[in-house]
């Protein structure tokens, strides 16, 4: 072992030098920590808590239900788009208001915290808004479903009909592993065309479909009907 370079210093000090040296840097510690304590972080916050050993989560919200009736009044109507005869819900309003957005994710997550959520699918483009948010809030992987030539890696690819016409989704082949469970997320279900294709993407690799969650729901197109199979979460309603 190699002397230390300040071996003439030390060997003019006593052993007992030492200890009273270490006993007072010892003391030293102790009245720092009992003057200045440390922030404890809140074992208990308002949307969810961490156990210490196995990071599992729960949370106030799963008997206190987040109140989402005011969130439809932060979504604009805009009639006659994108083509005439059709009202277009603007959900930007809705992402611009920090308390509104903050309450919805809220909302979306409490109805799946507790399920051991391994991955959030979002499907482009704008399940992109919502799938990172909820998947951070759910102790989970995000994973973006694209559209054709979007991934730079080997992809998996599904193909499904549209009523004019037909369009491809794609993922990383190795985005998901087998036997993992995944929520897809989005921010409307329609017709459900789009759904029932990830849905189809993420089991062709291995993964169990812990359900599929949705801001916004057109109830009057039926598409929950081509989900039937699947746990259907839709946070707001409408029927025209």
């Amino acid at each position: 072992m190699a002397a230390s370079k300040y071996w003439p210093w030390e060997r003019q000090r006593s052993w007992p030098a030492y200890g009273r040296d270490c006993r007072k840097v010892r003391e030293r510690r102790e009245w720092m920590t009992w003057r200045y304590p440390r922030p404890s972080r809140s074992r208990d916050s308002i949307h969810f808590k961490f156990e210490e050993l196995n990071f599992k989560m729960t949370t106030k919200m799963l008997t206190e239900p987040v109140d989402c009736d005011g969130l439809k009044k932060l979504i604009r109507e805009v009639p006659d788009f994108p083509k005439k005869g059709i009202l277009f819900y603007d959900i930007t309003t809705l992402l611009k208001d920090k308390l509104g957005f903050a309450r919805l994710i809220d909302a979306l997550s409490a109805n799946y915290i507790g399920k051991e959520i391994d991955l959030v699918l979002g499907m482009e483009a704008r399940g992109f808004i919502f799938g990172p948010a909820l998947a951070y809030r759910l102790n989970a992987g995000f994973v973006p479903v694209r559209k054709p030539g979007k991934l730079p890696a080997e992809t998996v690819r599904v193909s499904y009909e549209l009523e004019y016409g037909s369009n491809a989704l794609e993922v990383h082949k190795d985005a998901i592993s087998r036997g993992q469970r995944v929520l897809i997320v989005d921010d409307l279900l329609a017709t459900g065309g789009t759904a029932v294709a990830t849905a189809e993407l993420a089991s062709g690799l291995g993964a169990q479909i812990a359900g599929l969650a949705f801001v916004v729901e057109l109830d009057f197109l039926r598409g929950r009907e081509r989900l039937a199979k699947y746990d259907v979460f839709s946070l707001l309603h409408y029927d025209r």
